[in-house]
């Protein structure tokens, strides 16, 4: 069985680049693939299934023809897209994760997560994550009208932008003993996660035995993502000019 993982696209009408490279992926790449895994931050923000925005139904159109081949297809929300819900499943026809899930992959038990929990250091942005994630308080956001919800988007996505300027980068990294935790709670030696734009697989030793983790790229003109069949690599796409 072949199967893509990506993550991290932040589609939005703005970013052509990356939505040309999209298309162009779900269309030649995915179009060879059995199962596609979305591990969040698809869109630079959703706020809400009842967003009826013409390029917002363009992206879920190409993903309803890629289900509709007989493929799996799997979601999972990220920082950006925390408010995916089930109605945007049922639309594409794929199913939406938990937060951190565990999969086979090329023979060996994976830890498929977004990994913004992973990264401790930055304790406003936990802080942040905890607020968002809670039920009351996305209730509330779903409540408002739809234009207000896009102004507290945008607002959100400005004031992420510049706290992003004033942190060191570690901080905005993954925190390797949170990262061992998890695992441990998961009983699992492989990781595969996004969030960062650091793509990159990660040897290390965890409780004296080979462990791995393995990260995304985000989406401009190219991107890195996962290609997994009897093994797992890590490799490019290009827009096609």
């Amino acid at each position: 069985m072949l199967t893509y993982l990506i993550s991290d696209l932040h589609l939005s009408p703005e970013h052509e680049s990356g939505t040309a490279l999209f298309q162009q992926f779900i269309k030649r790449e995915a179009a060879q693939a059995d199962c596609l895994y979305v591990l969040g931050d698809l869109f630079e923000a959703w706020v809400g299934d009842d967003d009826d925005d013409p390029y917002l139904q363009q992206i879920i159109a190409l993903f309803r023809a890629f289900s509709d081949a007989g493929k799996a297809l799997f979601f999972m929300r990220g920082n950006r897209d925390f408010l995916l819900g089930e109605q945007f499943a049922e639309r594409t026809g794929g199913s939406l994760l938990a937060d951190e899930v565990v999969v086979d992959m090329a023979g060996q038990r994976t830890l498929l997560l977004h990994g913004d929990q992973l990264c401790t250091d930055d304790t406003a942005y936990q802080q942040f994550r905890q607020m968002v994630r809670q039920s009351a308080w996305q209730q509330a956001l779903l409540s408002k009208p739809l234009a207000e919800r896009k102004a507290i988007a945008a607002e959100m996505r400005r004031k992420s932008r510049e706290s992003q300027q004033n942190k060191a980068e570690y901080i905005m990294d993954i925190n390797q003993q949170a990262l061992e935790l998890t695992m441990h709670q998961h009983d699992v030696r492989q990781v595969i996660h996004g969030h960062t734009h650091r793509p990159a697989r990660h040897e290390f030793s965890l409780d004296g035995q080979p462990a791995t983790r393995w990260v995304f790229g985000d989406w401009h003109e190219s991107a890195k993502i996962l290609r997994v069949d009897s093994k797992i690599e890590l490799f490019d796409i290009a827009l096609n000019p």
